[in-house]
């Protein structure tokens, strides 16, 4: 029965380490961009964008499809790298493991 406490409590303890880096990893950035820099796109950890930045040429260009594509790609390359990050960390948290429904 000892062993079975035990391995409760180390299994309680793992998953407050998780979720103290699941908070902290809200608060770190990343960021994605497309077009060789021309939009770029800062997002958190925790998936949120921050912001967006068109470069002045981009507009000049008056090619409305061409920026909405760029805006989608750096978005998506920021989330992405926003999710990669999450696990990466939380691979180092937890040796390899993949737990289910965490990342």
């Amino acid at each position: 029965m000892r062993g079975m406490q035990d391995m409760l409590r180390q299994a309680q303890m793992m998953q407050k380490k998780m979720t103290a880096l699941q908070e902290e990893l809200k608060t770190r950035e990343v960021e994605g961009s497309a077009g060789g820099g021309m939009v770029i796109v800062r997002a958190t950890g925790g998936q949120q964008v921050l912001s967006v930045t068109i470069d002045k040429s981009v507009v000049e260009a008056g090619d409305v499809e061409m920026l909405q594509d760029l805006v989608l790609a750096a978005v998506t390359d920021a989330l992405k790298k926003a999710k990669g990050m999450m696990e990466d960390e939380m691979g180092k948290l937890t040796g390899g493991f993949k737990i289910p429904g965490m990342f």
